[in-house]
C-alpha cells in the first residue's frame, strides 16, 4: 500500500474503484520522471531556427541577432506568465493529477524558459507564493512530492547563488522529505538532490554543507534508522555526497582523516552491489577522492604525473594502501566484465564508465569531457568539474544547453564565456538555416546516414555474438 498524504482532505484523494482508494499509482517505477510530458507546450531554442512563424518570423527573412532578441523576450514572458499562475494552477487545485500535470508544467518552464538574468529576477519576485505552494506539495502523494523536489531544484539553478533565504526555506520541508522512511525511495531521492543543488548553488553556509554531507554519508550506507536503505537512495546520496565535496579542500576529502578516506570501506561495499546505479557512483567518488589524494602536497599546476604519484598524494605507506589495492581489482573486474546477467548495453556502459575510473585511479590520469555547442567547445579536466556538470544536466535535462548558454551562475561554475557559447559568426543567417535546422535537407541526410551506420555496426556485433556467443 502506498503512504497516505498528510496534507488537505482534498489533496489526499487518488483515483477510486469500487468506492475504495486506488493506491497501485502511487507506486514510482525506479525510471519514474516528470520530463516528456504533453501538459503545456514549452518552446525550446534547440529549436530557434524552426519557429520563426511562430514568432511572426517570414521563412523568407533571415534569422538575425534582432529576431534572437525577440525570441528570448517571448521565451521570458511566458516565464513570468507561468509563475504568476502557480498559485491558480497548482496550489487552487483540488485535483491531485492536475497538480501533478502542474508541475511538469512548471518544470519545463523553469528549465526551458528559465534563461538569464531576468529569470532569476522574476522568480524572485514571485518566490514567496512558489515556495508556500511547493512546501505544501510536499506533503501529498508521492508523485506530487517526486514532482515538486524536481521543480524545487530547477529553481536553484534559475536563482543562482548568494541565495540564503531561498536554501532556509526548502531545507527543512526537503530533509522532513528525505528522512521519512515511509516515503518512497524515488521520492527521497529526489528530494535528497534537491537539497544538494540548493545547497552547492545557493547556500554561502559551508556548516550547512557539512551538515549535509554528514547526513549523506549516513543515507548511503546499507542500513539507517533501522531499516534497509534502497539502492536507487544510496546512489543518489552519494552522487550528491561526490557534489558537496567539490566545494571542500582537497585535504578535508583524503587526507588521514579526510571525509572521503572514511567512506572508502563503504564505497568498497556499494563496489559489490547488485544495482548498476550504485556501483558507478561508488567508482566515481572513488575517482574524486584519489584525485583529491593526488593533489595534496602539489603546488607546482604544471607537475608530471609521475611527480604528482611519488609525493605526498601517494597511498603507499599509509593505512589505506591495502583497501585502495583491493578496490583498483574490483574495478578493473567491473571495467573487464561480461556474462548474461546484464544486458549487452548496460555491459557496454559499465566498461566504458569504469575504465575511465581506473584511468585516474591507476594511471593517475586526468579525465577530460567535451561539451560541444555552437561556437565552440567546453573541455572539462577535474572530476570535481564533472561531478558538478553532471548535476546540472541531470537537473536540466533537455534544457542543459539552453541553461549552459544564458545562466550566468552556471557560467561561473564552469568558467565559460557567454560570448563564446552563443557565438555563430562562423555562419550566415541562410547557413545557420540549412544547416542547423532540424528539419533542414542537410540535418536529415546526416540523420540517414547516421541509422544506416548504427545498423551496419549492430549487424556487425550480431554476427560476432552468433559466431562467438561472446559480448566484444
Amino acid at each position: 500500500m502506498g503512504r497516505k498524504g498528510r496534507g488537505p482532505k482534498a489533496a489526499r484523494k487518488s483515483t477510486k474503484k469500487g468506492g475504495k482508494e486506488d493506491d497501485t499509482e502511487s507506486i514510482l517505477p525506479d525510471d519514474f520522471t516528470i520530463v516528456g510530458s504533453d501538459d503545456g507546450t514549452v518552446f525550446g531554442f534547440d529549436d530557434m531556427w524552426d519557429i520563426g512563424n511562430e514568432n511572426g518570423i517570414e521563412e523568407e527573412e533571415d534569422i538575425d541577432d534582432e529576431a534572437v532578441l525577440t525570441m528570448l523576450e517571448t521565451s521570458l514572458g511566458k516565464f513570468k506568465d507561468v509563475l504568476a499562475g502557480v498559485d491558480d494552477f497548482i496550489g487552487s487545485e483540488k485535483s491531485g493529477k492536475k497538480r501533478e500535470a502542474g508541475y511538469r508544467r512548471l518544470f519545463k518552464t523553469l528549465t526551458h524558459h528559465g534563461l538569464g538574468d531576468d529569470a532569476s529576477e522574476y522568480l524572485n519576485h514571485y518566490l514567496s507564493s512558489f515556495t508556500a505552494v511547493a512546501l505544501t506539495s510536499l506533503r501529498n502523494t508521492a508523485s506530487e512530492q517526486y514532482a515538486t523536489c524536481r521543480c524545487l531544484e530547477a529553481a536553484a539553478v534559475i536563482l543562482g547563488g548568494g541565495n540564503d533565504e531561498y536554501f532556509e526555506a526548502v531545507e527543512p520541508a526537503l530533509k522532513r522529505c528525505i528522512m521519512g522512511t515511509g516515503n518512497q525511495a524515488q521520492v527521497r531521492s529526489a528530494a535528497i538532490r534537491a537539497l544538494t543543488l540548493t545547497t552547492f548553488i545557493c547556500s554561502t553556509d559551508m556548516s550547512a554543507t557539512h551538515e549535509l554531507l554528514n547526513m549523506c554519508e549516513m543515507v548511503c550506507a546499507e542500513e539507517w534508522r533501522g531499516e534497509a536503505v534502497h539502492p536507487t537512495l544510496r546512489a543518489a546520496a552519494l552522487d550528491s555526497w561526490g557534489l558537496l565535496a567539490t566545494t571542500i579542500d582537497d585535504s578535508n576529502i583524503s587526507s588521514e582523516d579526510g571525509r572521503g578516506t572514511t567512506i572508502l570501506p563503504l564505497l568498497q561495499k556499494a563496489l559489490d552491489s547488485p544495482s548498476p546505479e550504485l556501483r558507478a557512483s561508488a567508482g566515481e567518488n572513488v575517482a574524486l577522492i584519489h584525485s583529491a589524494r593526488l593533489n595534496l602536497g602539489v603546488t607546482d599546476e604544471d607537475a608530471t604525473t609521475t611527480a604528482k604519484r611519488f609525493r605526498r598524494g601517494s597511498w603507499d605507506g599509509t593505512e589505506f594502501e591495502v583497501l585502495v589495492d583491493e578496490v583498483k581489482q574490483r574495478m578493473a573486474e567491473l571495467a573487464q566484465e561480461s556474462g548474461k546477467h546484464m544486458s549487452k548495453k548496460d555491459k557496454k556502459r559499465q566498461r566504458s564508465t569504469f575504465r575511465e575510473y581506473m584511468s585516474t585511479l591507476v594511471d593517475d590520469e586526468p579525465p577530460c569531457e567535451t561539451v560541444t555547442f555552437r561556437g565552440g567547445t567546453l573541455e572539462l579536466t577535474t572530476w570535481k568539474e564533472i561531478k558538478q556538470l553532471g548535476a546540472i544536466r541531470a537537473c536540466c535535462q533537455g534544457a542543459f544547453m539552453l541553461q549552459l548558454s544564458y545562466n550566468s551562475t552556471l557560467h561561473d561554475i564552469f568558467g565559460a564565456d557567454m560570448k563564446i557559447l552563443n557565438n555563430n559568426d562562423g555562419l550566415s543567417s541562410h547557413e545557420k538555416r540549412m544547416l542547423l535546422s532540424k528539419s533542414s535537407a542537410a540535418s536529415k541526410t546526416r540523420d540517414r546516414e547516421m541509422q544506416k551506420d548504427r545498423k551496419k555496426r549492430s549487424n556487425q556485433k550480431n554476427y560476432f555474438l552468433d559466431a562467438d556467443g561472446e559480448d566484444i
